[in-house]
């Protein structure tokens, strides 16, 4: 009885950790920016258009109170890190900090 009941827990584990990365692969990580002026709707919708002309991204939303964008990937899809960056200093924007599957930067990326 033991033995069945250990064989039951670790299928059960590894039936959950194989739907996580399923799950996973399905909705990509996103990535925040941080954007030290955004002060408005305004201001997040002028650097969204421009995160919409980057390669990959699906969807951008914005936090105005906390001042971050949230970057969501089309489907096995990486938007550039740099990309997205230049993106709102060609908006006009200084960003401070931008986060997601590529690492951490506080000055532009490379890449």
């Amino acid at each position: 009885m033991r033995f069945h009941s250990l064989t039951v827990l670790t299928v059960a584990c590894l039936t959950v950790l194989v739907a996580e990365r399923v799950l996973w692969a399905q909705n990509p990580a996103v990535t925040t920016i941080t954007v030290p002026d955004m002060h408005c709707m305004s201001c997040a919708q002028k650097m969204a258009g421009n995160l919409y002309k980057v390669a990959g991204v699906a969807k951008v939303q914005a936090d105005v109170k906390t001042k971050v964008l949230f970057i969501n990937p089309r489907a096995q899809e990486n938007p550039s890190p740099r990309g997205m960056w230049e993106a709102i200093e060609q908006a006009g924007y200084q960003p401070s900090r931008l986060q997601g599957p590529y690492g951490t930067f506080t000055k532009k990326p490379q890449s």
